[in-house]
């Protein structure tokens, strides 16, 4: 089944972007980035700037974009039964030029796991913003959460030097 990725969560003062490979089943079903409830990833993001934890989709939203942080997938298109991304084939890339060109704030990205930076690399034409890759979010990487926070915390460190 073709599936497709959701229009990015950003404005003009991101300034760090983050990038999954596409949405899961989940978050394709309530159309909402990483709506998986074991997926970690807005855990993390309330963890790391000291807020509460909302199930609020707007208020995550809002927090990203209050903390210069930009959201989207690496893959706008692909054919994958399920969520694992090493079920995806026929995968086509979103714009990223287009959107770097869009918000020149950006200074550097973040993947949310090996699989998006993986793609990223095949697709990237040029593009030459520094990145890190941290552990993926997905339930299906199992490591603690006090372990991913950890490692997810270097996205703090980064905005303090932009």
């Amino acid at each position: 089944m073709k599936i497709f990725s959701f229009p990015p969560i950003a404005n003009p003062e991101s300034q760090i972007l983050i990038l999954g490979t596409m949405p899961g089943r989940d978050s394709l079903k309530f159309n909402q980035y990483y709506a998986h409830p074991r997926n970690s990833f807005w855990k993390i993001m309330f963890s790391l700037f000291d807020k509460s934890f909302s199930t609020d989709y707007s208020i995550k939203q809002t927090l990203l974009l209050n903390n210069n942080i930009a959201l989207w997938d690496v893959l706008k298109a692909c054919k994958r039964e399920g969520s694992l991304d090493s079920d995806i084939l026929e995968e086509e890339p979103n714009d990223l030029q287009h959107f770097l060109k869009n918000h020149p704030q950006v200074k550097h990205i973040i993947f949310n796991g090996k699989s998006s930076m993986n793609y990223f690399i095949k697709y990237k034409k040029g593009i030459s913003i520094p990145y890190t890759q941290l552990p993926s979010t997905s339930p299906a990487h199992v490591i603690p959460f006090e372990k991913k926070v950890a490692e997810w915390s270097v996205i703090t460190n980064i905005m303090s030097t932009l």
